[in-house]
């Protein structure tokens, strides 16, 4: 069966969407909405923190669902740019990072710093979508990116 590009990507966000639903249900990603609560280890923020902590989550899916549509309109340099400047390494400070990374147990940060690594791949890999093309490894890397968010919240949760 051969996947087109708008099926792909309707199934990257149908994906992404049922994990996001899972996850602030209390649910494990992929796990069927109903199934057994994860036993997700609780972190403690201060209370400001976690409100930001919580807001910059929402932008990331706000910036894959816009790098969906992006890909899915093969502006692979806009999708590029977005995953760089709100996913990316280079997005770190602007998150505050650095004053959040604190209050992170390793494996969480771990997680989080990987997400922020694999976005920055992705960025590569879309602008050479560009040259060649070919969306398929730009799909694999968007899923590798939402691999990394899917295993931080299936892990963790802020209390």
């Amino acid at each position: 069966m051969k996947i087109t590009l708008p099926l792909a990507l309707g199934l990257a966000m149908t994906t992404a969407v049922w994990a996001a639903t899972d996850l602030h249900a209390g649910h494990h990603a992929g796990s069927p909405p109903g199934g057994a609560p994860a036993a997700r280890k609780p972190v403690s923020f201060p209370p400001t923190l976690k409100a930001e902590t919580l807001a910059n989550m929402r932008d990331h899916l706000l910036a894959i669902q816009e790098i969906t549509a992006h890909l899915a309109d093969k502006q692979f340099d806009a999708a590029a740019e977005v995953a760089e400047t709100r996913l990316g390494l280079s997005s770190l400070q602007r998150h505050g990072a650095h004053e959040v990374a604190q209050y992170m147990p390793e494996g969480m940060r771990q997680l989080g710093h990987g997400m922020h690594q694999a976005a920055s791949r992705f960025a590569v890999v879309a602008q050479e979508a560009g040259a060649t093309g070919d969306v398929g490894p730009a799909l694999r890397a968007l899923s590798q990116m939402q691999s990394s968010c899917v295993s931080c919240h299936a892990a963790y949760r802020l209390k």
